[in-house]
């Protein structure tokens, strides 16, 4: 009888050690063609259950909050509704997780484990090998108004020398320096390309991020204009720098803050927007919301739908007076429409209020207000420098030709003949050649930027230039 009690004890105590693993760090990596993504988990017990945040390393990302978590029979489940975002695993006896991870309609295998998964290097053609054929060099310089220092680098074709010079702007999301995202580093060979060919180039990391201080989620727009106006006074004290070849080159966002600074600016030489916007920003929205669900083979009803939510959360934002009572009005509002209208994006695990507030908090911030807001067609005929405006066919993000039309006629209502633009055939949204052209086929390119684009964005700054 006491030897039965002992082996009950035993089981019993086995059993409840077992429940708690599923605390702390979980790791995994997808298995995507031509690299591999590394995930992870990191799950925390609380007073009503669990909440969880993930790691993507090789998409520079780390304790990005997850709006669920659950673990019941053995079954964990974390969602980031934000992403479309689900991971469903079950926790077997040898201490790992057997699961599916899915973004949106698609679904890859994704087994988890307590070790750490070691970087499998991405086939990425394009990326330069050091040494490198010119000189390069880690800098940093500070926004005086802000007092705000950035870290980056400035690579110069040779050591000694005048030379003219691009600073690369970065779309939206803390950038780090080669503007790094789903496993390519578009700036890293950007900037070799243009340095080889006798440009000068300056690439940083964004405020807040990397190297660089200062506080990103409170920024706008308009504050990373005026980071780039101090890399533009910091270039003026390089004896290296023609002072009078000093050109801005903007990728999404970047093609939206290169106009902001060069607008009635003598200090800008040329300009190069890459999948820029010429449209307002809540119509660009729209756009690619609807771009993106329908690549996705979402429902035209569904996109209808969510189309109509945002659109109306959109006028609220724009029509706000007061700040303070945004998010309350927000929340009104989606507590409304979500009873008469099913989106396809609610987790199923969701509450109707838990996802009404991940909707509040997610359009409420401070650059979501101002992007929402901005147009840029208001800035563009103040810019009277040349200007090359490129763009890929494909792209989703920022659909080419409304954009490329709005850029082109914005300038040209200013008065600026020197305008060229360009819509490259089968191109994505980082001018990569693409098949489904989705976001998620972004990874799976070993192609970072097309030699045609690099090709035709060189020659039109060496004519600037010479």
């Amino acid at each position: 009888m006491k030897k039965t009690l002992i082996v009950l004890i035993t089981i019993l105590t086995s059993i409840n050690t077992f429940s708690q693993e599923i605390t702390g760090p979980w790791h995994g990596a997808l298995e995507i063609p031509g690299m591999q993504l590394r995930i992870s988990f990191n799950i925390t017990k609380t007073e009503n259950g669990y909440s969880a945040t993930m790691d993507s390393p090789d998409q520079n990302s780390k304790g990005m909050p997850m709006s669920a978590a659950t673990f019941e029979n053995s079954v964990l489940k974390v969602v980031l509704a934000s992403h479309k975002i689900e991971y469903t695993g079950t926790l077997k006896k040898n201490n790992t997780i057997s699961g599916i991870f899915k973004q949106g309609p698609n679904s890859l295998p994704l087994n988890l484990s307590r070790n750490e998964i070691e970087k499998k290097a991405a086939v990425r053609p394009q990326e330069p090998k050091t040494p490198y054929p010119y000189y390069s060099e880690e800098v940093t310089f500070v926004n005086e108004k802000e007092n705000i220092q950035f870290s980056g680098t400035l690579t110069l074709p040779k050591k000694e020398g005048r030379f003219p010079v691009a600073i690369l702007i970065s779309g939206s999301g803390p950038q780090n320096r080669n503007e790094e995202l789903a496993g390519h580093k578009p700036f890293l060979v950007l900037s070799d390309y243009l340095t080889k060919n006798g440009i000068a180039v300056l690439r940083y990391d964004d405020r807040g991020s990397h190297g660089s201080k200062g506080d990103f989620k409170t920024a706008t727009t308009l504050d990373f204009a005026s980071d780039v106006k101090a890399a533009v006074a910091y270039l003026q004290t390089r004896k290296e720098i023609n002072k009078k070849k000093i050109g801005l080159i903007g990728h999404s966002e970047g093609g939206i803050i290169a106009p902001m600074v060069a607008a009635n600016s003598k200090e800008i030489n040329y300009i190069v927007l890459l999948a820029g916007t010429g449209i307002p920003g809540d119509e660009l929205l729209l756009l690619q919301e609807e771009l993106i669900s329908r690549n996705a083979g979402s429902p035209e009803e569904s996109i209808a739908q969510d189309l109509k939510i945002s659109k109306g959360a959109y006028e609220i934002i724009k029509q706000a007076a007061a700040t303070e009572s945004l998010k309350s009005d927000l929340a009104n509002y989606y507590k409304t429409a979500l009873q008469v209208i099913t989106v396809s994006d609610k987790p199923e695990s969701m509450s109707t209020e838990e996802y009404t507030q991940l909707l509040v908090e997610g359009i409420s911030t401070p650059w979501m207000q101002y992007f929402i807001k901005y147009n840029p067609s208001l800035i563009l005929p103040k810019v009277k420098c040349p200007v090359l405006v490129l763009n890929g066919e494909k792209d989703i993000q920022v659909p080419a030709k409304v954009n490329l039309a709005a850029i082109k006629s914005a300038l040209e209502k200013g008065g600026n003949k020197k305008v060229t633009t360009i819509e490259f055939p089968k191109l994505n949204h980082l001018f990569q050649e693409c098949k489904t052209c989705s976001i998620q086929e972004y990874t799976e390119i070993e192609q970072t930027i097309s030699p045609l684009v690099l090709e035709e964005m060189s020659k039109w700054i060496a004519a600037q230039v010479k």
